[in-house]
């Protein structure tokens, strides 16, 4: 890979008939550049995984999304068509649960 690839480039050349990597090409360069974190791998205690308000969050939302908001729009049925009541109103709270759980498991 030159320096003018943005991403992996397949050099034939970098392996031997078997499949074995040839040593001194310039993808050996690449994979001993990117291959730094095996050498001082993090442990997962160490890294910053905390529930944390973000899990609580959204551990809400699972609660509304299965729980309370089939129960509302089953113990109180809305007055209006079978389509909005049975398609329409489950997907309020499930895009909301889509939006939580894309935000909560992100990292700033």
């Amino acid at each position: 890979m030159t320096s003018s690839d943005d991403g992996y480039v397949h050099d034939p050349n970098a392996f031997d008939e078997d499949g074995s990597r040839v040593e001194g090409t310039d993808a050996d360069a690449d994979t001993e550049s990117d291959d730094t974190w095996l050498e001082e791998p993090v442990h997962p205690e160490n890294a910053d995984r905390e529930f944390g308000r973000r899990g609580w969050i959204l551990v809400g939302v699972i609660v509304m999304a299965f729980l309370v908001a089939p129960g509302l729009i089953l113990l109180t049925p809305p007055d209006t068509s079978y389509l909005f009541a049975m398609l329409i109103l489950p997907l309020v709270p499930a895009v909301l649960l889509a939006a939580t759980a894309v935000w909560a498991t992100t990292r700033p």
